[in-house]
């Protein structure tokens, strides 16, 4: 061996890298080997090279494998060029390399290996394959793959992607290269394949390891078949089983587990099941009667063949359909919610005319309290089907769904395999509450998981990742609750039928309240139906001035409150005949101050003051606009926390006047002298959509011409630039927030005629409803004491705000 402390550089097809010698493992160019190295100097020198040398080293065999530091000698003239794919230190102070094989190369054995600040270096030169003839070559690579498809079959530890991808490999050289590293050969002799330049001479050589390797691999088959055969099978089963009592009874155990399995089988022979199930529990059966039962893999298999066996797997409870009675169930337990029992009926009737029919799959999409989960049990009760609840709020890993591979510690299958072993049927009433409260993280989708649960089409195979088998779960009837759509990935809508439920109105909160909460709070609190009694009065303030929801949870609440204080009174004062009746007047006593404020009409028709309505989770309210003009340069100031709809809607408001100016009596330029101010009331609640825009235009052309607005006309609908109104949303709701607030009038687009049947008569039958399609027919109805002829021809009876504002016309009647 020579020391330098300098480094050369490469002189022709030569270079300069630090090397390792290996023991008993040869490196194969395009081969990729994971070595833990301990020796000191050569951790030095895999660190040099992914420094310096673009992470490429030497690697190179010894002869004697025993020998710590080989010299010179002790080293093959070749090895390979590889480059460092992955470093991990170790605790004890090892590192794991994870090598590439690059090319052949020998290294100069004259010069010996180079210290190079302690570091081991050679210097080494490439060794390209040497030309072969083409024919032998391929000839000889066809014969090498039927060889090593043959040897795929008998050596298991070969993978089938191994085997594939050796079989796409066509070049002599590199098919040898690539099979070596799988054969079981001495060092030496793959050391000698490696030395081979000559591409064909270099996998005939394979090509005779492989054949090797077969014939060995067919002797240990024979040997172990014949050594089997010895042994008398029952003779071995009574000799182990006798041991295995004196065993448990030496220790004071009762335990047999031979009986024990025994039953298990006859459990799987008797249970109605899929044949690919009871064959896959059967053979895991086998494999647990050749387990201990001190192993630990003897609890895995166990459980594995007990969740098989607690599955409904072609248990179906038989469904006796009454539409009459489903009817009156679905009644009994909710009040309203029409479409969702209609969808339901219709079901029942297909089903009742076809006998089988796949398990639907229904969104209930609504706000918070409207009932939805509680619907779904009543369709389990009308139905006849167990009901079986699954909250997937939080969950945010894929495995909760499908679950876990038995190969983790502590696997068990997911949520809705583990939710039907707790019911005896496999078509119940299945409700996934909060679906749209699932999040995503580095485990997975889970929303991705549903796709297939949820599916008609696949659900008759859905597999869960622990049972490995085909459940069937098309019979199931699939009902899915959320808040909102938006956060549900489309895909899974596109899967179930989306129902919407929307808030309860005002009636419907009293009926719900009167006919359904009080009762069952009175039960709650050990009261009679005598000791308490709320007037009509007092269960609308509560709905009013005590909650804002769009169910009812808080108005159940505050029944609950009421009741927990009679409880009180009657128990003080030890008179359980008292009976109270509870009016509106006396809810302070028992609720405390007011909550909740609701909207009321304005007392007088006022300039730039207009009644509009909105739309809220909660349900419907009053929204009044305000508008003040005031000298200045034309800047237009809205306020109020709008939207970014509502302030486009506000500035399509001013372009209608604006474009109109002349009809309504203003300079085209009135804008420039005056500044504009819009602002919606209750400042901290954020508002937002198009259908205030007829509110904003009426608000600007009263504060603009100065003509009041009237106080009992309520409006809503969308504006466009030439005055048009299109249709909104939500009409119930807001005809029930202006019925409320004592509005008389409302004006409705006219497209939204036909949501007026579902509007409830006892709300229609105090409101007179106005359709309008125009901006023009609305100024007529809202603004006060105004005719459209008036109005358009500049003859209204109204005072100026500003006389600049106004044109003068000598003849006004021409407009």
């Amino acid at each position: 061996m020579s020391e330098t402390s300098t480094i050369e550089k490469d002189t022709a097809g030569t270079r300069i890298v630090p090397t390792m010698s290996l023991r008993e493992v040869v490196m194969f160019p395009k081969s990729i080997v994971p070595l833990i190295v301990g020796r000191e100097i050569y951790i030095k020198a895999i660190e040099t090279a992914l420094e310096k040398y673009d992470k490429q080293i030497f690697l190179v065999a010894q002869k004697d494998p025993s020998q710590e530091h080989p010299e010179d000698t002790d080293l093959f003239e070749i090895g390979t060029i590889s480059r460092i794919l992955q470093m991990l230190r170790l605790p004890d102070g090892t590192i794991k390399v994870l090598f590439e094989g690059l090319r052949r190369a020998s290294w100069d054995a004259e010069h010996g290996i180079m210290y190079i600040n302690d570091i081991p270096m050679v210097e080494v030169t490439d060794l390209p394959d040497m030309a072969a003839r083409s024919a032998e070559g391929e000839a000889l690579a066809r014969a090498t793959h039927e060889a090593i498809e043959e040897y795929a079959q008998i050596n298991r530890k070969l993978a089938k992607e191994t085997a594939l991808a050796i079989a796409s490999i066509t070049s002599p050289g590199r098919l040898a290269d690539t099979i070596i590293p799988h054969l079981r050969s001495a060092f030496h002799r793959k050391q000698a394949v490696l030395e081979t330049r000559n591409p064909v001479q270099r996998l005939e050589q394979v090509y005779e390891m492989i054949q090797e390797e077969i014939a060995i691999f067919s002797l240990e088959k024979k040997i172990k078949g014949r050594v089997k055969k010895q042994m008398e099978e029952n003779q071995r089963d009574y000799y182990l089983g006798e041991q295995l009592k004196a065993i448990h009874k030496e220790m004071g155990r009762d335990f047999d587990p031979k009986a024990d399995l025994d039953a298990l089988e006859a459990k799987l022979s008797a249970k109605d099941m899929p044949d690919a199930a009871r064959d896959k529990a059967l053979e895991e059966l086998k494999k647990l009667r050749q387990t201990p039962p001190s192993a630990a893999e003897y609890t895995v298999l166990r459980n594995y063949v007990e969740w098989i066996l607690a599955l409904p797997w072609n248990t179906m409870r038989d469904v006796e359909i009454d539409l009459v009675e489903a009817q009156k169930t679905l009644d009994a337990d909710h009040y309203g919610l029409d479409k969702p029992k209609e969808r339901i009926l219709e079901y029942l009737a297909v089903q009742a005319l076809v006998k089988k029919l796949r398990g639907p799959i229904l969104c209930l999409v609504g706000p918070p309290g409207v009932g939805k989960t509680s619907l779904a049990k009543s369709i389990a009760k009308a139905t006849g089907r167990e009901f079986v609840r699954l909250s997937l709020g939080g969950v945010r890993d894929e495995a909760e769904i499908r679950g876990h591979r038995r190969t983790y510690v502590g696997a068990l299958p997911g949520k809705i395999i583990q939710s039907l072993k707790r019911i005896s049927s496999n078509n119940p009433v299945f409700c996934l509450d909060e679906v749209d409260k699932m999040s995503t993280d580095f485990r997975g989708d889970p929303s991705a998981a549903l796709l297939e649960v949820l599916d008609p089409e696949q659900n008759n195979a859905f597999n869960d990742h622990y049972l490995d088998l085909d459940y069937d779960l098309s019979g199931i009837f699939f009902i899915t609750t959320a808040n909102s759509l938006q956060s549900i990935p489309l895909p899974l809508q596109d899967r179930m039928e989306i129902i919407t439920i929307p808030g309860y109105l005002e009636t419907e909160k009293e009926c719900i309240a009167s006919d359904f909460l009080l009762p069952k709070q009175r039960e709650l609190h050990g009261l009679q139906k005598e000791n308490l009694t709320l007037s009509r009065g007092a269960i609308l303030e509560v709905i009013r001035r005590y909650t804002r929801e769009s169910g009812v949870r808080n108005l159940e609440r505050e029944i609950a409150s009421i009741c927990r204080k009679i409880a009180r009174t009657l128990v003080e004062e030890k008179n359980m005949a008292k009976q109270v009746t509870v009016s509106k007047s006396m809810l302070g006593t028992y609720l405390g101050v007011p909550r909740v404020r609701y909207g009321l009409r304005e007392s007088q028709p006022q300039v730039g003051v207009t009644t509009g309505l909105a739309w809220t989770q909660t349900g419907g309210e009053l929204l009044l606009v305000e508008v003040a003009l005031m000298p200045g340069t034309g800047k237009i100031e809205i306020t109020g926390k709008l939207g970014d709809v509502m302030q486009e809607s506000a500035r399509a408001a001013i372009s209608y006047i604006r474009s109109r100016s002349e009809l309504f009596g203003l300079r085209r330029d009135f804008y420039k002298d005056v500044d504009i101010h819009i602002h919606v009331p209750e400042g901290a609640t954020p508002k937002d959509g198009p259908s205030a825009g007829i509110t904003l235009a009426t608000c600007l052309a009263s504060a603009l011409l100065n003509i009041p607005v009237r106080n009992d006309v309520a409006m809503t609908g969308e504006i466009t630039l030439r005055g048009r109104v299109l249709p909104i949303g939500g009409l119930r709701e807001k005809l029930l927030a202006a019925h409320r607030g004592l509005i008389t009038r409302v004006l409705v687009p006219k497209e939204n005629e036909r949501d007026l049947k579902d509007v409830p008569k006892a709300i229609l039958k105090g409101l007179e409803i106005t359709l309008v399609e125009s901006m023009d027919e609305v100024l007529c109805h809202a603004l006060k004491d105004v005719t459209r002829t008036a109005l358009f021809a500049g003859e209204a009876d109204f005072i100026p705000i500003c006389k600049d504002l106004h044109k003068v016309h000598d003849h006004p009647t021409t407009h």
